[in-house]
């Protein structure tokens, strides 16, 4: 009975740690519009760096006359401009620079970017 516990307490804690321990569990959240904003967070917050590894991140494009566009090493996403809705990308974040901008709006300062660590 004690091994079959042991062996049950074993297997449920390789399952479980893995979901909290690698960046995939981590989901970050990409918003645009209504107004004139653009924003990357992690759980609340303003997102200055990260450390690299694979993450979901959940666009919210508010505004059909805005865009989401994420780039950086290895990545180049968006959403189209008359898109308004929510997706969710997985994206596999580099060491670099990652710029996310409202492509029709970026020159009027609609961007804003994050470092990527190793």
């Amino acid at each position: 009975m004690f091994k079959a516990l042991l062996v049950a307490a074993v297997a449920a804690a390789l399952i479980a740690v893995p979901a909290y321990a690698t960046p995939s569990a981590v989901t970050l959240k990409g918003e645009v519009g209504p107004g004139f904003s653009i924003d990357v967070e992690k759980a609340g917050k303003d997102l200055k760096a990260i450390k690299a590894g694979t993450y979901k991140i959940k666009v919210e494009d508010k505004a059909s006359i805005h865009n989401f566009h994420l780039m950086g090493p290895g990545i180049n996403k968006k959403t189209g401009v008359p898109f308004k809705g929510e997706t969710t990308w997985t994206i596999k974040l580099k060491p670099g620079k990652y710029t996310y901008q409202c492509d029709p709006h970026a020159a009027s300062g609609m961007k804003g970017t994050f470092k990527v660590t190793k």
